[in-house]
C-alpha cells in the first residue's frame, strides 16, 4: 500500500491521505474545489459582500483536482472506473452533469450521485471520491 498527503494542494482537514493505492487500485478521498490557500474556485464575494457559489466552477475545479491527485500515483482520469458525488442540492445535478460531460462520456466510470445536508465548508456545493485502476506496472 502506498499513501500520498501532495504538497501544494489543500491538506486534508483530518488524518488521511489525498490518494491511496491498494495493488492495481487507486483510491481518492473525498476532493473539493478548495486551494492550497484554503480560498474555493466558484465562490466569490459579490458587492454587497453575498457569497455567489457555482457549481459549474467547482465541478470543473474537483474532477482537475482528482486528475491532478491521479498523476501523483502515475494514473489520470482515463483510469477512473468509479466516482461518488455528493451535493449540496439536486437543484445543482444539471449543471453539475453538464461539466461532468466534458470529462466522461458513457464509457466512463460508474457514478452515485446523492444530496447531503452538509459539507466540510460553507461555500463548497460538491465534493467528490474516486476509484481508479491502473496494474502496476
Amino acid at each position: 500500500m502506498k499513501s500520498k498527503v501532495i504538497k501544494g494542494k489543500a491538506q486534508p482537514l483530518g488524518n488521511y491521505p489525498h490518494v491511496k493505492r491498494v495493488g492495481d487500485f487507486i483510491y481518492v478521498s473525498g476532493t473539493s474545489s478548495r486551494r492550497a490557500d484554503n480560498s474555493h474556485i466558484g465562490a466569490e464575494k459579490n458587492e454587497s459582500g453575498e457569497w455567489q457559489l457555482d457549481i459549474k466552477l467547482q465541478t470543473k475545479a474537483v474532477i482537475e483536482n482528482i486528475g491532478s491527485l491521479l498523476q501523483s500515483m502515475d494514473a489520470d482520469l482515463t483510469n477512473v472506473i468509479d466516482i461518488t458525488t455528493f451535493l449540496m442540492d439536486m437543484k445543482d445535478f444539471k449543471g453539475y452533469n453538464e461539466v461532468y460531460g466534458t470529462f466522461f462520456d458513457h464509457t466512463g466510470p460508474t457514478r452515485t450521485t446523492v444530496a447531503v445536508h452538509q459539507l466540510p465548508h460553507p461555500n463548497l456545493l460538491i465534493e467528490i471520491k474516486a476509484v481508479a485502476y491502473k496494474p502496476i506496472q
